[in-house]
């Protein structure tokens, strides 16, 4: 099945899929346009979170070699 030919059983996945994105974006504009003031104040504890996550998940985490073998 190729899924560049509008005809194919895929492409009415991607529309489905693509749906359901922008239904989902919808949704969290609405709830983040009603609830920002409380979304606003944890910034600054996302930001914190944000540091240790990037480290363990960009650097593999801790402990591995960095010679090559």
């Amino acid at each position: 099945m190729d899924d560049h030919n509008p005809g194919s059983r895929g492409s009415g996945r991607h529309a489905l899929l693509g749906a359901c994105a922008m239904l989902a974006l919808i949704g969290l504009y609405f709830l983040l346009r009603e609830h920002w003031g409380h979304v606003a104040g944890w910034w600054p504890y996302l930001l914190l979170l944000a540091c240790p996550l990037m480290h363990v998940f960009m650097h593999d985490g801790h402990g591995h070699d960095h010679r090559e073998k």
